[in-house]
C-alpha cells in the first residue's frame, strides 16, 4: 500500500485524494437511500439474506464461477466440479464473515486465516495461514506478479497495525485498501480473491456504513466486469494517487451497483413479485 506521505493515519490521508470525497459522499447517498425504503424498515432481514446470496453468485463469479441466480438457488451439491467449489467457498465465505465482526478489528489476521479456512474447507498444512516461502498461489484469474513471503508477511503486520490503531478515514477507503491490498499480497495459497472481497464486506459492515449488510459490492464487482476490476487494480498496485484513486472509484461505484439490487429486491417485495 502506497500513501501520499507520512502521516500518522495514511488511510486518512487517501480521503484527501482527488475525487475520493465525491465517491465517498456519493455512496454514503446511495446507502441512506436504500436504508430508507419503506420496505427495508419491515423486512430488512429478507433483504439482508437477498443480499448475502447475490453477493457470493458475485464474488464466485470474478473468482471463475458465473452463474445466474437461480442456479445458486436450486443446487444443494457445492463440491462436485471446479466451479462448484468456488461458489460453496463463496457462500460459506459470506455466513460466515457476519459471525467475525467483532473480532476484525482486534484480531484482523486471525479473521483473514480463519476466512481462508472456511474458503479452503479442508486441513492440509497451509490452509489457514500466510503462504511461506516456496509455496504456490493457485490465483489463475489474477495474473500479477507474485511478492515473496517475508514482503506478505510485513505488508499484512503493516495493515493489520492499521486496522487495529483504527482510522479517521470514511469506511470506503479503508475497505478499498484492505481489499487491494489482499489481491496485491495473495497471502494465502488459495482463494485469496474471495478472501479479499469477503474482507471487503466486514469492514463496511463492521464500519456502521452498511450494518444490515444489504449493500453487496461484490454484485457490483461482478456487474463491472473482471477487466474494469483488473485495471482498476492496476491502479491500485501503481501506488500513485491517481491509481488510488481510480481504485476507491472503482470499489465504490460496485458498492453503489449493489446498493441499485437491493433496492430492485425492495421495490420486488414492495409489489408482492417476490
Amino acid at each position: 500500500m502506497s500513501t501520499t506521505g507520512a502521516t500518522a493515519d495514511p488511510l486518512a490521508a487517501l480521503g484527501s485524494l482527488p475525487g475520493v470525497a465525491e465517491s465517498v459522499e456519493s455512496v454514503r447517498k446511495a446507502v441512506d437511500r436504500v436504508y430508507g425504503h419503506r420496505v427495508m424498515r419491515r423486512r430488512s432481514n429478507e433483504i439482508t439474506s437477498e443480499a448475502a446470496l447475490r453477493g457470493a453468485r458475485g464474488s464466485a463469479a470474478l473468482s471463475g464461477a458465473d452463474w445466474a441466480l437461480e442456479e445458486v438457488r436450486r443446487r444443494t451439491d457445492f463440491s462436485v466440479d471446479p466451479e462448484a467449489r468456488v461458489m460453496g467457498a463463496a457462500l460459506r465465505l459470506t455466513a460466515e464473515a457476519g459471525q467475525l465482526l467483532s473480532i476484525w478489528r482486534q484480531a484482523p489476521l486471525r479473521v483473514l486465516a480463519r476466512l481462508h479456512l472456511v474458503a479452503a474447507a479442508d486441513q492440509s498444512e497451509e490452509v489457514g495461514r500466510p503462504r511461506q516461502a516456496g509455496e504456490a498461489v493457485d490465483e489463475p484469474l489474477i495474473e500479477l506478479s507474485l511478492p515473496d513471503a517475508q514482503e506478505v508477511s510485513g505488508r499484512l503486520e503493516g495493515l493489520a497495525d492499521l486496522i487495529i490503531t483504527g482510522t479517521s478515514a470514511p469506511a470506503l477507503v479503508t475497505a478499498s485498501v484492505v481489499h487491494g491490498e489482499l489481491l496485491a499480497l495473495r497471502p494465502f495459497t488459495s482463494h485469496n480473491g474471495l478472501v479479499a472481497r469477503a474482507a471487503e464486506r466486514i469492514v463496511l459492515i463492521g464500519s456502521g456504513l452498511d450494518p444490515k449488510a444489504v449493500c453487496p459490492a461484490e454484485v457490483g464487482h461482478a456487474e463491472l466486469g473482471r477487466a474494469a476490476y483488473l485495471a482498476a487494480l492496476d491502479g491500485y498496485l501503481s501506488g500513485t494517487p491517481e491509481g488510488m484513486a481510480a481504485w476507491i472509484a472503482h470499489c465504490g461505484r460496485a458498492v453503489e451497483l449493489g446498493v441499485r439490487e437491493s433496492t430492485a429486491v425492495c421495490e420486488a417485495l414492495q409489489r408482492g413479485a417476490a
